[in-house]
């Protein structure tokens, strides 16, 4: 008869994952909330990166907020929808489509940014700001 290791308990509390999501959706409360339900996150990173970058494909600027070619369509279509963004063919290749803000959207931008900030800053209040920078640090090494 073979002895066996007893295994750990998988105990869902302390996983990585499950906290990560855990303070995701923390994160995403507070944002909410300093954006009054105007504007998700995802819509927010999509108007900041145009905001930061200036016209670019759609494609890219999926990548640049690290969303794949459909979030990014869907986002960007409620964003036009509401006069935030706008999409032109790119004259130089005409299957890629470029995205811009339109001065609604950089208004909006402009708007909104203190309260983006906020969310970051209720996010990170329990830390210290050594804890901050270590937060960070860590978390651009598991990215």
């Amino acid at each position: 008869m073979s002895r066996r290791t007893p295994r750990r308990p998988y105990v869902l509390d302390e996983q990585i994952g499950f906290i990560l999501r855990q303070v995701v959706q923390r994160h995403v409360a507070l944002f909410d909330g300093q954006m009054g339900g105007d504007l998700t996150p995802t819509q927010w990173a999509a108007l900041s990166k145009l905001a930061e970058v200036g016209t670019c494909s759609q494609n890219q600027l999926g990548r640049l907020t690290a969303m794949d070619v459909a979030t990014i369509k869907g986002v960007i279509d409620r964003l036009s929808a509401r006069g935030l963004t706008r999409t032109d063919a790119d004259p130089d290749d005409g299957r890629r489509l470029l995205v811009a803000l339109t001065p609604a959207g950089r208004d909006k931008v402009d708007q909104a940014v203190a309260g983006a900030f906020q969310a970051t800053e209720d996010t990170l209040a329990p830390l210290t700001p050594a804890e901050r920078e270590t937060l960070k640090s860590l978390l651009l090494k598991l990215r």
